[in-house]
């Protein structure tokens, strides 16, 4: 029976052309001749009036955002409940208390309506999370954070090459984070890139992510040597990773365009047979470009989505639930469990959603395994 895994990372034919190049070239270490040619392209394809910086992960981005914005023991952060951990892990890390804020139903982002009223005066910042590649509210978002003078940060993890209202995902915040981890569009294995969108931020960003110190200036000649000068931690990603990531982002649209038709033909073909079973398909709103990153399904209750996933493994078919929810998870909560679950929706989704296989290389026998198998399931 034909297999099909859940993900694979994308290949391009130039690949192996550029890891050969950077590994000949000896200049492997961070900050070498992929790294900057990585840096501009992203740049360009972002916001070429910012700054672009590779690191070694978007958790590791997130790091130097928490870091930028001089979070300290008590300053407030508001994230959706519905995320991965390192979207409030980074900012706890520097002594922030997490606010968990709960998601829409439609796009399963934050929902902006629930944000006032976790804002009080400790409140720093805002983390706009755009699951799937589709955005947030970014207009709503924006008018909130200029009202009580908050930072937006763009955890835009699955959103390289998404708009909002005709503005690129990465752009709009203050501050913006990549990843280029294997389950992503764009991959290098492990990586992740600082997008900065604020000219306050583009010196010192360099200091962190140089373990805190100056030594970009010494590499543009600046001073004549480098000292400590900051925080920071080693957040810079190998010239090695650098290169398959150059790769990667000039075959882009080659890319996007291939996991563009796998989801549109499950949005054609399975859009009727969910509706006629009561399943949720994803909601794009028509000011939004996605990503194509994944698609989804929310089944009823947890019990129908076990059974579907199991009956999809008999046919070979690897399909995946998604994210525990951060505000009831067991670090958290301890061992007392509250009451009143404040994020219902982020507990709903987490219980009934369902991820089907999406990658470039997937066959077209792959893909009509899969929504075959899939318009067969009733319960």
């Amino acid at each position: 029976m034909l297999n099909v895994p859940f993900t694979l990372p994308a290949r391009v034919t130039d690949d192996v052309k550029y890891l050969s190049d950077a590994i000949t070239g000896g200049e492997i270490v961070g900050g070498g001749p992929f790294t900057k040619k990585s840096q501009l392209l992203l740049l360009e394809q972002i916001n070429d009036k910012g700054k672009v910086l590779l690191t070694t992960s978007c958790t590791h981005a997130l790091e130097i955002a928490a870091i930028l914005l001089d979070i300290e023991p008590g300053d407030e952060i508001i994230v959706p409940s519905y995320t991965f951990v390192s979207t409030a892990l980074a900012f706890y890390m520097q002594g922030a208390r997490i606010v968990f804020a709960d998601i829409r139903k439609d796009t399963l982002n934050i929902d902006e309506s629930k944000i006032e009223s976790l804002i009080n005066s400790r409140t720093r910042a805002i983390v706009a999370v755009h699951y799937g590649g589709v955005a947030c509210e970014m207009q709503e978002l924006t008018r909130i954070s200029n009202k009580y003078g908050l930072e937006i940060v763009e955890d835009n993890a699955h959103g390289l090459y998404g708009e909002y209202r005709g503005q690129q995902l990465g752009s709009i915040g203050s501050i913006a984070t990549q990843s280029f981890h294997g389950t992503k569009n764009i991959s290098c294995g492990e990586g992740g890139a600082l997008v900065l969108n604020d000219e306050r931020f583009f010196e010192r960003a360099e200091v962190i992510q140089e373990k805190g110190t100056n030594r970009s200036k010494f590499l543009n000649g600046q001073v004549d040597k480098y000292t400590w000068v900051d925080k920071g931690s080693s957040y810079v990603l190998s010239d090695i990773l650098a290169a398959l990531l150059y790769s990667q982002l000039l075959n882009a649209q080659q890319i996007q365009n291939k996991r563009k038709e796998i989801w549109n033909s499950y949005k054609k073909e399975l859009s009727g047979w969910a509706k006629d079973l009561g399943v949720s398909t994803p909601h794009i709103p028509n000011h939004c470009i996605h990503t194509y990153h994944l698609f989804y399904l929310l089944f009823p209750n947890g019990s129908v989505r076990e059974k579907f996933i199991d009956y999809l493994s008999r046919y070979n078919i690897t399909a995946s639930s998604h994210y525990q929810p951060l505000h009831s998870s067991d670090f958290v909560t301890g061992s007392e469990k509250p009451k009143k679950d404040t994020c219902p929706i982020a507990t709903k989704t987490s219980d009934c959603i369902v991820r089907l296989p999406l990658f470039t290389s997937m066959t077209e026998n792959q893909l009509s395994h899969v929504i075959h198998s899939v318009a067969k399931f009733e319960f």
